[in-house]
């Protein structure tokens, strides 16, 4: 189960990664209209079962592998937490939701201010969690 959770993280830090290193800055190049176009449909894009299927059984295979007991995986299991879930929740996904009802190139220029730093922190904390669970999995 650990190595199954330090794959999930470390492909969801990817995922993040991406987003941060090669999807926004092209969003951000593109005129605002297209951008927030694009990125309202990677936002309804995203929702399928295999996205959601990593990135919640990543979240449910850490916290088991946490409960076999090694301190690592317990890190592990928290940072995913919150780095992938509770980011994810509590902040990415208002701001899509805010980005689909309103829809405005100032927004846009706004979401982008805000979106994009805190989805740096998300596949920072992802990855530090593939470490810790990789490191608990060498215990």
């Amino acid at each position: 189960m650990t190595i199954i959770a330090a794959l999930g993280c470390g492909m969801m830090a990817g995922v993040f990664f991406a987003f941060s290193a090669m999807v926004m800055p092209g969003l951000r190049r593109a005129e605002p209209a297209v951008g927030l176009a694009a990125m309202r449909a990677i936002n309804l894009a995203v929702v399928n079962p295999a996205f959601i299927g990593v990135f919640l059984g990543t979240a449910v295979v850490g916290v088991v592998a946490a409960f076999e007991g090694d301190p690592l995986a317990w890190a592990g299991a928290a940072l995913y937490g919150l780095g992938g879930i509770v980011l994810t929740g509590a902040f990415h996904i208002p701001r899509n939701d805010q980005l689909e009802r309103r829809g405005t190139t100032e927004y846009w220029t706004r979401y982008l201010r805000e979106w994009v730093p805190m989805n740096h922190l998300r596949a920072l904390l992802s990855l530090a969690a593939a470490a810790s669970f990789t490191l608990a999995a060498l215990n």
